[in-house]
């Protein structure tokens, strides 16, 4: 659980732009339809700050660092999840595979309570809520946030992964990648392969 002494003493909060120090830039639907055909992985945040869970659907989630492990994703404003997010002091980001479409489309509808199926979700250890059939899901204390625009930049200090189910049906889709392109939900497999690369 949320600890607001703990979170107090080690988090930053950074105004990272001053919207008055901006040129003139495109306007939020030229914005918008730039980035309409570039995909975005498919992750679902969850947070509990003492009041109850919350949960939302992000293809912001980027990793930044492996050393030290920082990963960071960003909230609107106009998300109900995100003062819930911003008050708790660690976050379970799920990375999403293609048979998590329907929970990504869930956290993503507005009103709708993503907690309601009781076996869909538990609690690590720690207090943090989890869906359990995400194939990955990554623990993490909130180590900054940093507003930009109508969002908030959530840097998160990852302390351990945990993994899903590992039955058929699990493996079978966990290593297809749930993607977000032109405004419709995408699996990546073998047939999407161009080229191997190793980093």
């Amino acid at each position: 659980m949320s600890k607001t002494a703990d979170r107090d003493q080690t988090r930053r909060h950074v105004a990272l732009i001053d919207d008055d120090s901006l040129e003139p830039g495109l306007s939020a639907d030229g914005f918008r339809e730039a980035f309409r055909n570039h995909p975005g992985g498919v992750a679902v945040v969850t947070a509990d700050a003492g009041l109850g869970p919350v949960a939302l659907t992000a293809t912001s989630v980027i990793s930044v660092s492996a050393t030290p492990p920082l990963l960071v994703f960003s909230v609107s404003a106009l998300s109900s999840a995100t003062p819930t997010i911003l008050e708790s002091s660690s976050v379970v980001v799920h990375l999403l595979g293609a048979g998590q479409v329907d929970l990504a489309r869930l956290c993503a509808t507005s009103g709708a309570d993503r907690f309601a199926d009781t076996e869909s979700w538990a609690r690590l250890a720690t207090g943090e809520p989890y869906f359990v059939a995400a194939p990955v899901c990554i623990r993490g204390s909130i180590a900054a946030t940093l507003a930009a625009g109508a969002s908030t930049l959530v840097v998160v200090n990852a302390t351990h992964a945990h993994y899903g189910p590992t039955d058929d049906a699990a493996r079978s889709a966990g290593p297809r990648p749930l993607v977000y392109h032109n405004r419709t939900w995408h699996q990546l497999d073998e047939l999407s392969q161009l080229v191997s690369g190793a980093r």
